[in-house]
């Protein structure tokens, strides 16, 4: 009976090295493992031109790493790619100025970015709102 209990402990310890193992060697490849909880991160900077693909630098200790991001080429650079809001409908197209605004919050600022609580962003009105306009300045001239 002590010969079987042994047996049984033996193959059991036996059956858990290998799946002990192989936890320890995904850990070890896994990719950004680090023992270093607060890291600061810089900006995104593209690579090339003022948008588009770029890294971001990040350090912790004495670690340093480079993490690949992107800096939006559009109208959201003005605010960061590391701030994310959540915005309102469009409002009316203004007449005198050929443009509409909407207003957003901040939701989330990633990568400890410094972003403002509220932005105001504005765009051309649509072609169809803009002839209307045109349409409506024609006809208060006569």
């Amino acid at each position: 009976m002590q010969l079987r209990n042994f047996l049984v402990l033996t193959l059991m310890a036996l059956l858990a090295l290998p799946s002990e193992a192989a936890k320890n060697k995904k850990d070890k490849g896994k990719k950004g493992s680090s023992e270093c909880e607060e890291w600061s991160w810089g900006p995104c900077t593209p690579s090339s031109k003022d948008c588009g693909i770029g890294f971001r630098e990040g350090s912790c200790g004495g670690e340093t790493r480079r993490l690949k991001c992107k800096v939006p080429c559009n109208w959201k650079k003005e605010f960061g790619a590391d701030c994310k809001y959540k915005f309102e409908s469009w409002g009316a197209c203004d007449s005198s100025t050929g443009t509409k605004t909407r207003q957003g919050t901040l939701k989330k600022a990633l990568y400890n970015a410094q972003c403002q609580e509220a932005i105001r962003v504005t765009k051309p009105c649509t072609l169809k709102a803009k002839a209307k306009i045109r349409a409506k300045k024609g006809k208060g001239k006569d």
